[in-house]
């Protein structure tokens, strides 16, 4: 075998895997919402090396039940999910969970304050410190930051830790 073809078969393997954690993440939502007593619709995908699963509704209101206040619930619906998914691969999972678009709204919300505390740095020449965030967060303003051609660091102890922006 080629370098190529072990890359390319490795990354058949990694996509395989990634897709038997989100249909494992689907069973165990299926079984949640049914538990509930709740309708939604189940996507699943992989996005940046991890399966993403997301609950999908036409009126979407009975979700935010899941959602909780600024995700907390969210939050700890994709911790049992991915215990779930470690419990039958016996693998850590990375999945993302997203539900009712909550996470990709927040997702854009973020990227913006990202970008305007980098233009805010690069006005002004100093450090911003941002209010703390869920590890999730700080990734996508972290992004956001690097995208606009800063640097930032995240400091603090969970769960108070948050982003600074640096200068350049």
């Amino acid at each position: 075998m080629t370098e190529g073809t072990i890359s390319a078969a490795a990354e058949g393997d990694t996509l395989t895997r990634l897709e038997q954690e989100g249909e494992i993440a689907a069973d165990y939502l299926e079984g949640l919402l049914d538990i509930a007593d709740l309708d939604g619709d189940i996507d699943m995908d992989v996005e940046a090396d991890r399966a993403a699963v997301s609950i999908i509704s036409e009126g979407g209101r009975d979700l935010q039940k899941l959602v909780g206040r600024e995700g907390e619930v969210l939050e700890a619906l994709q911790e049992l999910t991915r215990l779930a998914v470690h419990r039958e691969t016996g693998d850590r999972s990375r999945l993302m969970l997203d539900i009712a678009g909550y996470r990709a709204k927040k997702r854009t919300e973020l990227s913006e304050l990202g970008a305007q505390a980098a233009a805010d740095v690069k006005n002004t020449g100093e450090a911003v410190k941002l209010k703390p965030m869920t590890p999730f967060e700080r990734k996508v303003v972290h992004d956001a930051v690097k995208a606009a051609g800063l640097r930032s660091e995240s400091e603090g102890e969970e769960p108070q830790r948050f982003v600074v922006v640096l200068p350049a």
